[in-house]
């Protein structure tokens, strides 16, 4: 589904990603880890059209998407949330969902505007998939809320519903579990899972807590100092000695890794 192909990503003289390869397959959940400023946000920019790779080639689908807008991006299948929440606060939990679909509209603007009734089949229909992504989520009984009077694990899940309203086929979490309690964060890894079986997604994840990204992800990719020193199974990256040395520490990747 997607191809990272020697992408190298510099800011002046500085290379915050330098040739980096990696791969997503179809229904994957692949992690992507490493200590803070290994450029692994700076990934996730290039993916989604907010920078242009220096150099290297990024595929979806065997489409070159270097260079597209991150409104072409998303409505070709890629959705994110970010490290740092970006909802519209001001909005109620419910429109901060509906907003996220008005890319997909079924109706025009004179049949909005004369309330035709495609315009009311559509907003009827769009209400549905917004109340049950809400309750997927546990957020349906605060749809009327203003987003910034959730909980800060309440505004993380619901950065995922908005997401996940674009219709994603691919879908990036920076650092979902940031913030989150313990419990919080167990009930995310399998609501992570739960989204690749039941939303048919690939998900590509940055995440500081090893034992969320070693519990859910198929395979794991290791940056530091912006270059991939690792890639491959929870096991292995466990295991491997430049990894431990670079990021996971003595314990392996129990826990949170160090320099989170």
């Amino acid at each position: 589904m997607l191809n990272v192909e020697n992408v190298t990503m510099k800011f002046g003289g500085l290379s915050a990603v330098s040739q980096l390869t990696l791969d997503i397959g179809k229904n994957e959940v692949v992690g992507l880890i490493g200590p803070n400023g290994a450029g692994k946000t700076t990934v996730f920019n290039m993916l989604t059209g907010i920078y242009t790779p220096t150099e290297g080639e990024i595929k979806y689908n065997d489409k070159v998407i270097n260079g597209i807008k991150p409104h072409k991006i998303s409505s070709m299948g890629i959705a994110r949330t970010f490290q740092n929440i970006r909802l519209f606060s001001s909005l109620t939990v419910g429109d901060n969902v509906r907003i996220s679909h008005t890319n997909k509209t079924d109706y025009n603007l004179a049949e909005a505007l004369l309330r035709l009734p495609r315009f009311f089949k559509a907003e009827a229909a769009l209400d549905e998939k917004v109340h049950s992504l809400l309750a997927l989520f546990n957020l349906y009984e605060k749809r009327e809320e203003k987003a910034r009077n959730l909980s800060y694990g309440e505004q993380r899940r619901l950065e995922i519903v908005r997401a996940l309203a674009t219709d994603p086929k691919l879908l990036l979490l920076d650092e979902p579990a940031a913030g989150m309690n313990p419990a919080e964060t167990h009930d995310l890894m399998n609501l992570i899972g739960r989204l690749r079986d039941e939303f048919d997604v690939s998900i590509l994840l940055i995440e500081h807590d090893m034992k969320l990204v070693m519990g859910i992800c198929d395979r794991i990719n290791v940056l530091n100092f912006g270059k991939k020193i690792a890639s491959g199974n929870p096991y292995e990256i466990r295991n491997n000695e430049e990894v431990i040395k670079a990021y996971l520490g003595e314990k392996g990747g129990e826990g949170t890794a160090k320099n989170a």
